[in-house]
């Protein structure tokens, strides 16, 4: 089992200096090479560079550059050309499909803020000072950096990463032949619902609140973004308010990101804790956060009629702003570690079915909150009665593994 662990850095003031010059070099790498395929697919002989051509170029460059970037690891440079191949293979994968390609861009100094090391200690250690009752781990170029290690690490470190998140400094680990935690049986089995109004219900018919975080700091984003659209869009150098506004903004989605991600563990933690199996809609969040399409006015040419795409981006807004997709990926990975079992369902007609003769019906679903079959007058909460669904659905799922 595969495990990562996230880790704050405490650098001295060299050492943030120096994990700041690493970023740039690897992002000037990142963009040389981007330039290098650009130019030559150009040409007219439009020669494709590959990945195994920008590495071999490594040791060379390494020896014209050696006070940039010949300090750093020559593992994590090539881990930086991996990251712009795949970019490159993604790219030509929507071209193939049909879809949007989306070609790579070059990156600016805050938008690239990861380097990746492929190999606990190739050019990089994780705890290198094991008779220290301080962790740290050693970066080629940069020293012995002091981590905030604030739980045990399990399994086998396989890859080291150094991220930057506004003005702070993480290591990430990720972890192979991680050992499961099972948690003692409870033989219970439950359906969840997933909402708006409510963040999730229970086949038993509880409701876990829907915080909105989003929504609470919507008033202080909205002013914190007000204020940075003062400032132009482009410039090749911000001013000193400049980046104290873009600070402000980038705090602010941190926060909400933190305390999504906060409340997404807890209430994972809650059901794995009290049932074997929990089964949940399968969801397709970017199709239901999808813009409506635009509708031609036939009558009056370059003229467009209303969609509903107002009220829309306030239900996908809403949508997103719950993290649907976010919670079930953390529930199935907790799941996972505790021996217990998650099934994803079909989601189509959950809140149309009643639950009691199995009548489907649109209007069976009176409003958001209430549920009133037309056929026996089955009357309950609209999000219960999903989660009663989902439950009786998974339940022939495992009749059928049986």
């Amino acid at each position: 089992m595969m495990r990562a662990y996230k880790f704050r850095l405490r650098p001295t003031v060299r050492q943030e200096q120096a994990l700041g010059e690493m970023l740039a070099d690897h992002c000037s790498l990142y963009n040389g090479a981007l330039q290098e395929r650009r130019d030559a697919y150009r040409h007219s002989s439009k020669t494709s560079i590959s990945y195994g051509q920008q590495s071999a170029q490594l040791k060379e460059i390494r020896t014209f550059d050696p006070e940039r970037q010949g300090r750093w690891s020559f593992s994590s440079q090539q881990a930086t050309l991996r990251r712009l191949n795949k970019a490159f293979a993604a790219f030509f994968r929507r071209v193939k499909a049909g879809q949007t390609p989306g070609y790579p861009r070059f990156k600016g100094v805050g938008h690239f803020d990861t380097v990746e090391f492929p190999k606990d200690g190739d050019g990089c250690r994780w705890d290198s000072t094991p008779h220290d009752r301080q962790t740290r781990v050693r970066l080629q170029g940069v020293g012995h950096v002091r981590v905030h290690q604030h739980r045990p690490v399990r399994g086998r470190v396989k890859t080291i990463s150094v991220k930057r998140e506004g003005r702070h400094w993480y290591v990430i680990l990720a972890c192979d032949e991680v050992p499961a935690e099972p948690l003692p049986a409870t033989g219970s089995i439950v359906g969840i619902d997933m909402g708006v109004t409510h963040f999730l219900t229970t086949s038993s018919g509880e409701h876990f609140e829907n915080p909105r975080f989003l929504e609470a700091s919507a008033e202080a984003l909205a002013e914190a973004q007000q204020h940075l659209s003062t400032f132009p869009r482009r410039t090749k150098r911000r001013t000193k308010k400049h980046r104290a506004a873009a600070r402000t903004v980038a705090k602010l989605h941190a926060k909400i990101r933190r305390q999504r991600l906060d409340h997404h563990h807890k209430a994972a933690n809650e059901l794995i804790r009290d049932h074997d199996v929990i089964a949940h809609e399968k969801l397709n969040t970017a199709g239901m956060t999808k813009s409506p399409a635009s509708k031609p006015d036939p009558e009056q040419a370059g003229a467009f009629l209303p969609n509903g795409a107002a009220a829309k981006a306030g239900l996908n807004r809403s949508i997103l702003d719950a993290g649907w997709g976010l919670f079930f990926g953390i529930l199935a990975q907790k799941a996972e570690s505790a021996a217990r079992r998650v099934i994803p369902v079909e989601a189509r007609n959950t809140s149309r079915t009643c639950p009691e003769c199995g009548h489907v019906a649109k209007e069976n679903r009176v409003s958001q909150a209430k549920f009133e079959c037309t056929e026996c007058g089955f009357l309950a909460n609209a999000d219960h009665v999903g989660a009663l669904n989902v439950l009786s659905r998974a339940g022939l799922v495992l009749c059928t593994a049986a």
